[in-house]
């Protein structure tokens, strides 16, 4: 009745992975019964769980990469720490289970971190930007993100009930093929990802949609803020990318499960094929990671110079040619494979050229920095730190197209210091800057700037402190993933490194602390003009948090950043325009089709991974059964009163013109 699923399968005699999950058991248990006490479960379910606006999806799915943050930390302390301890002994960690933990870290900050922290900022603020009320589809976004959460939810219960994979991050066969990796953890990492992959895709569908066809009026392509810009090349590339990641592990998951030969050493399988694939969605990916992030620092750096972004067409640009550009250099990943040493050429010579237009927007920024009037807001302290930090990560990044440098390098911990030097310095980096910078916007009070600095620089000398010695111990020959070691001049480096990773935890801490003290001082931090930062964009013209339908009309765009355009009129003017004509305005209708489809996926990929083949018929059945419901639904919008819509936008105006008065002549 039960497939594989025994009582073996909970680790019982493993007290690291049986503690870690009592520990999430117990927290998990406080929250619900928190929940259940305070009588917050009407509220959570109306609002959050069946909502299906834009701005409530990308918060949750912020929340979601916030807390499996903690997760993917955790297991890149148990990392740095077991190589600390392991010189002339085997540390603490035995190596089945050191193999399951720097696989785990690498799967979750990649698929469960840095894509929902991105999804979720586009998410939240595209709408805003483009001046309209919703995305494109809806439904498809609320289904989009319980999707991701139930391929975290896989990932995190296999802490507790069997095991993850032993494989790393991308799996690589012939080691994740059933005759090596009999167990499920092979099968936890491909489910989870099949199923958080499929959301992921539907939710770029939906944004580039958004973004090609849902503007408001005179918001031509060349008036569209930056960070609109670099998020339609990422959901390009997802677009793009993704339906190879699907495909690639639905071989993968054919070979274990039907005995098929896409990728074994034997019967006409070929392991390489899968090398090149997984590759060809991967690079893309670093770059649907990163272009985002260079729309939030174009942002930040705009607003808090004080002047237009320099160079806007060339940003562009730029971003476009990335876009283009990220599908021509997935071999470099492989130079060391026997392509030989004409496509090693062709693909070092394209791994270097794409580097041109991210120097082009390096010097972009600078440029707007310069003669701007700087504040150094946390915020602007993250994109400065990602300026310095990314430069020297795109350096060794160059260093490592040369195809003779990459032999020398190739599997070292030059390798993953350059990585984490590109995906924290940027992509993290980038997270946490628009995570400060918009946070007033969605929830109408500002962040503690204090601790939000001193997270910073505890991340920011941590991070070097960390990846430095791991650049030198690769230099030494170092290779990753090793479980103990015995050579005397690795081990002052690896104490280095754990020592950064214990500042970043400083700075991890830190931000805890910076939300928990905002919180309860929110009151005094709240903006009634939901313009805390002079901002240029149009986000910035509603309130703080924004009503449900975003505007009470639509801007009527006539020129470059027309909320400052239109911020300048009033400044000379010293009164705000005339009030508009409010017409009633009809949102869509909250629903449970995405719970209850997540719940289902979750239910059918945990079926699946222990070959419950009952429990997979039922799973299926209820999804289809969800989405036949859904599409049989009466009603689908609800109607905002007029009056309702004037009241809001009335109290906004008020509180602006009050803002105005009080400005010095």
């Amino acid at each position: 009745m039960f497939g594989k699923l025994t009582w073996d399968a909970i680790p019982l005699d493993q007290p690291i992975p049986l503690g870690a999950s009592a520990l999430v058991a117990l927290v998990m248990i406080g929250v619900l019964a928190w929940v259940f006490l305070k009588g917050y479960v009407p509220y959570l379910w109306r609002e959050w769980i069946t909502s299906v606006d834009h701005k409530r999806i990308g918060v949750m799915y912020c929340i979601l990469a916030l807390i499996m943050l903690l997760r993917g930390f955790i297991d890149a302390l148990m990392m740095r720490s077991q190589q600390a301890l392991a010189f002339h002994g085997p540390g603490y960690l035995p190596p089945e289970h050191y193999d399951q933990i720097f696989s785990a870290h690498g799967t979750i900050m990649i698929f469960f971190v840095a894509m929902p922290f991105v999804i979720g900022l586009m998410n939240f603020v595209i709408p805003l930007q483009l001046g309209v009320r919703d995305v494109a589809f809806p439904t498809m976004n609320s289904v989009s993100f319980w999707l991701t959460a139930s391929g975290s939810f896989l990932v995190t219960i296999s802490l507790v009930i069997g095991e993850f994979a032993r494989t790393g991050w991308l799996a690589y066969p012939p080691l994740s093929e059933l005759t090596y990796s009999p167990g499920v953890g092979v099968d936890y990492y491909l489910w989870a990802l099949e199923i958080s992959g499929v959301g992921t895709l539907m939710a770029g569908i939906n944004m580039a949609t958004t973004i090609l066809k849902m503007r408001a009026p005179g918001l031509t392509y060349t008036r569209m803020p930056v960070f609109c810009w670099t998020s339609l090349a990422s959901n390009l590339l997802i677009v793009a990318a993704f339906p190879i990641l699907t495909a690639v592990l639905a071989m993968l998951l054919l070979d274990r499960y039907c005995d098929f030969h896409f990728f074994t050493n034997d019967a006409g399988g070929n392991p390489m094929m899968f090398v090149n694939l997984i590759w060809a969605w991967g690079h893309p990916e670093v770059y649907i990671l990163i272009l985002p992030a260079f729309g939030v620092f174009s942002e930040v750096i705009a607003t808090f110079s004080g002047k237009p972004l320099f160079g806007y067409r060339s940003m562009i640009a730029a971003t476009m040619a990335i876009c283009i550009l990220s599908f021509t250099v997935w071999l470099h990943h492989f130079f060391t494979m026997g392509a030989g040493g004409d496509v090693n050429a062709v693909f070092g010579i394209l791994s270097m050229i794409i580097a041109i237009p991210t120097g082009v927007k390096i010097f972009n920024w600078l440029f707007t920095l310069y003669g701007g009037r700087v504040r150094y807001t946390a915020s602007m302290c993250w994109s400065v730190g990602f300026m310095v930090t990314f430069v020297i990560g795109g350096m060794t990044g160059v260093l490592l197209a040369v195809p003779p440098a990459d032999f020398v390098l190739h599997n070292s911990l030059f390798l993953v210091a350059h990585f984490h030097n590109v995906i924290i310095g940027g992509v993290l980096f980038g997270a946490f800057a628009g995570y400060q910078y918009w946070f007033p916007k969605a929830f109408g009070f500002t962040l503690d700037e204090r601790l939000g600095k001193a997270a910073f620089w505890c991340w920011f000398v941590g991070f070097w402190v960390t990846f430095v010695p791991l650049y030198m111990l690769g230099l030494m020959g170092m290779t990753r993933r090793m479980q103990h070691y015995d050579r005397p001049e690795w081990y002052p480096w690896t104490l280095i490194s754990m020592a950064g990773a214990l500042l970043i935890l400083c700075g991890i801490i830190l931000q805890v602390a910076q939300l928990l003290v905002s919180i309860r001082t929110r009151d005094r931090r709240r903006e009634p003009t939901g313009d805390p930062w002079d901002g240029r964009t149009l986000e910035w013209a509603t309130p703080s948090p924004p009503p449900v339908f975003n505007f009470a009309v639509y801007p009527d765009v006539s020129g470059a950043e027309p909320y400052w355009g239109m911020k300048q009129k009033v400044r000379e003017s010293l009164k705000w325009g005339d009030e508009p004509k409010y017409t009633a305005i009809e949102i869509p209708r909250n629903t449970p089709t995405g719970f209850v489809a997540g719940f289902f996926a979750a239910a059918t990929g945990f079926a699946l991974i222990w070959h419950i083949w009952w429990l997979v018929i039922v799973g299926l059945v209820g999804a289809y059964a969800t989405f036949v419901v859904f599409a049989w639904r009466d009603v689908s919008e609800v109607e905002i009163p007029a009056d309702e819509v004037a009241r809001i936008d009335r109290a906004n105006r008020a509180a602006r013109g009050a803002a105005l008065e009080r400005q010095p002549a």
